[in-house]
This record gives C-alpha cells, sequence and structure tokens, in this order.
C-alpha cells in the first residue's frame, strides 16, 4: 500500500493544468497500489480549490494559507509539502516538472535525504518501487530510473502534457486540513510579479506551441506569429537566439536553457533546429518545421517539413485556420 502526495502549483487562485495531470498520475498510482491520495497546495485565499482536487480523487487536500505565501516562495511552499508529508506519510510525492516544481520538489527531497526522479514521462510502479523513463543526451535517447530501495519517500516530478488529466469517476472527499507552519523563516522573498500579456498562453502548459527563431528577422515580425496564434489557439514561442536577440521576453524560450514542452503541436517557425532547442521541444506529438534552408536541423525531428519563405507560408496557414473556424 503506498499513499500518495502531490504538491499543487496555484497561481491568483486557480490551479496549473500541469497539477491536475500530476494529480491524476497520482490517482493511478494510489489505485494500484490500494493507497491513499492526497494534495498539498501554498497560497493565501486559496481553500476553495479543495473541491476541484477532490474532483480529480484527492481524498484529503492540505492547505497552507497564509499572506507571506501569496506569491511563490520556494522555502515556504517546500515546508508546507514537508509539513503535509509529515502528516499524510506518503509513500511517493510528486510535483509537476514546471519551473515551481523543480524547485520545490529536489528542496524536498533534499530533507527527507532521498533522491528525485526528474522530468520523468512514463511512471509505474512496481514491488513498492517507482520506476520511469526520462530523457538524456538532449533527448536522444531515454533512461530508465528506479527510486532507491532504501528511500521511504520516492519523489518524482512529471514532465507537463505527458500524463493527460481526467476527473475521477466519483469524486473523492476532498477533507480540507489546515496546516500550520508556526514562523516561516523566509529568507528570499518574490516582491514583484510582471504578468505577460493579457490572454497569451504559458509555453509550458499549452498544448499548441508557435515558436520563431532567427529566421524571424527582428522584433516587429511577432506579428505575424500572434495573428496563427489567435487562430489556433496556440502560445507563442521562441528560440534561444531570438530571446538573446532582445526580441521577446525570457518567458517565451522553449529549449534546455528555457521551458521544455510536449504540446500535441509544434509549429516552428525560421528555428534552425539546434541540439539544445530540440531537447525542449523534442517530445512534440506533431512538428511542422517552416525554413528556407532545406538543410536545417529542424528537418530531421519534424513530422511534416515545408521548405520555404515563412512570411508567406505563415499567413497562408492563418488564413486556411480562419476558413476551417468558420
Amino acid at each position: 500500500m503506498s499513499n500518495v502526495l502531490v504538491f499543487i502549483e496555484q497561481r491568483d487562485g486557480k490551479v496549473r493544468k500541469s497539477s491536475l495531470e500530476a494529480l491524476t498520475l497520482g490517482r493511478n498510482l494510489s489505485a494500484k497500489t490500494g493507497g491513499a491520495l492526497a494534495a498539498v497546495v501554498a497560497g493565501s485565499g486559496i481553500s476553495g480549490l479543495a473541491a476541484e482536487l477532490a474532483g480529480y480523487g484527492a481524498a484529503k487536500v492540505f492547505v497552507a494559507d497564509k499572506p507571506e505565501l501569496q506569491l511563490f516562495s520556494c522555502e515556504g511552499y517546500t515546508a508546507a509539502l514537508d509539513a503535509a508529508a509529515t502528516a499524510f506519510k506518503p509513500s511517493i510525492v510528486l510535483a509537476s516538472a514546471t519551473v515551481m516544481g523543480r524547485d520545490v520538489a529536489p528542496r524536498f527531497a533534499a530533507r527527507r535525504g532521498v533522491s528525485v526522479l526528474s522530468d520523468v514521462m512514463t511512471l509505474d510502479v512496481a514491488a513498492g518501487r517507482l520506476t520511469g523513463e526520462r530523457p538524456v543526451y538532449s533527448g536522444k535517447a531515454r533512461v530508465l530510473v528506479t527510486a532507491a530501495p532504501s528511500a521511504e519517500i520516492q519523489v518524482a516530478t512529471p514532465r507537463p502534457n505527458v500524463f493527460p488529466a481526467s476527473k475521477a469517476d466519483v469524486a473523492a472527499a476532498g477533507e480540507v486540513v489546515p496546516l500550520d507552519l508556526g514562523t516561516l523563516r523566509i529568507r528570499a522573498k518574490v516582491v514583484k510579479v510582471e504578468a505577460a500579456q493579457a490572454g497569451e498562453i504559458d509555453v509550458a502548459e499549452a498544448d499548441k506551441i508557435v515558436t520563431g527563431g532567427r529566421g524571424i528577422k527582428g522584433p516587429e515580425s511577432w506579428s505575424v506569429l500572434r495573428a496563427l496564434c489567435h487562430e489556433l489557439g496556440a502560445a507563442l514561442g521562441a528560440s534561444r537566439a531570438a530571446v538573446d536577440a532582445g526580441w521577446i521576453g525570457h518567458e517565451h524560450q522553449v529549449g534546455q536553457t528555457g521551458k521544455v514542452v510536449s504540446p500535441s503541436l509544434y509549429i516552428a517557425c525560421g528555428v534552425s533546429g539546434a541540439i539544445q532547442h530540440l531537447a525542449g521541444m523534442g517530445s512534440s506529438k506533431v512538428i511542422v518545421a517552416i525554413n528556407k534552408d532545406p538543410e536545417a536541423p529542424i528537418f530531421k525531428v519534424a513530422t511534416y517539413g515545408i521548405v520555404g519563405d515563412l512570411f508567406q507560408i505563415v499567413p497562408a496557414m492563418t488564413e486556411a485556420a480562419k476558413k476551417l473556424k468558420a
């Protein structure tokens, strides 16, 4: 029997899709082992999230509701996860492999003296041990990873958009359990959050992404890609070259030094396909590459390749998308 505890990421009082994916995965693992499923969420004014989490199978929802946790605090959120683990005594702890999850999970694991199965794309449990696969060598291969037999708590961070989220057939109790964290000693504080443009989708959670690279030629050309994003309901991504040139903010960067994504559709416009970029999007289900250079490395991983001028092809795709919607 393995109890499963899932760290839930919320922003502005809304549960992130990647956390619902992790909660669904946790529900499947707990059902397989005959254990219980719980969730832990930190923030301010977030007790009302328990009902939504119960719909995904959480029997208990540990809530750390404090004003000083309104904005992300790696120390505060880790303390909440640690307190919930002490109360619930899970064998398995999951946190989505987002920027926040990759911060909190290893800090928690270090407190408990265990390792983390990070960025896994498959995850199962056999004989009480977590086993999964994660990409290595910039996505060119996968390695099988298994939790240490001596670990009392096994920690894993599943990659977003790989494990589908689904509600439970019957909602669980969702019992709210307040966490008493005492006086938090937070040394580093987030003092300001600069939000992206209204209506923009975070590439880390997007199901469709349109990415621009050096081939868009300058910051004034993003409107061409944004128009396609609007019609497809896609997020706007960027290669490192475009970000380093100052054409767009780092929050859009896809790649090894940006955000790792796994959308159902990835459209690369003017992206050459450097190995660091491929490491961040190579697990996309369908990849469409548009580039003037027929020898561009991006074509080696593309499902569909279009050799041509993106400034002619992308507007044509946008018009086609409009007609399909109509």
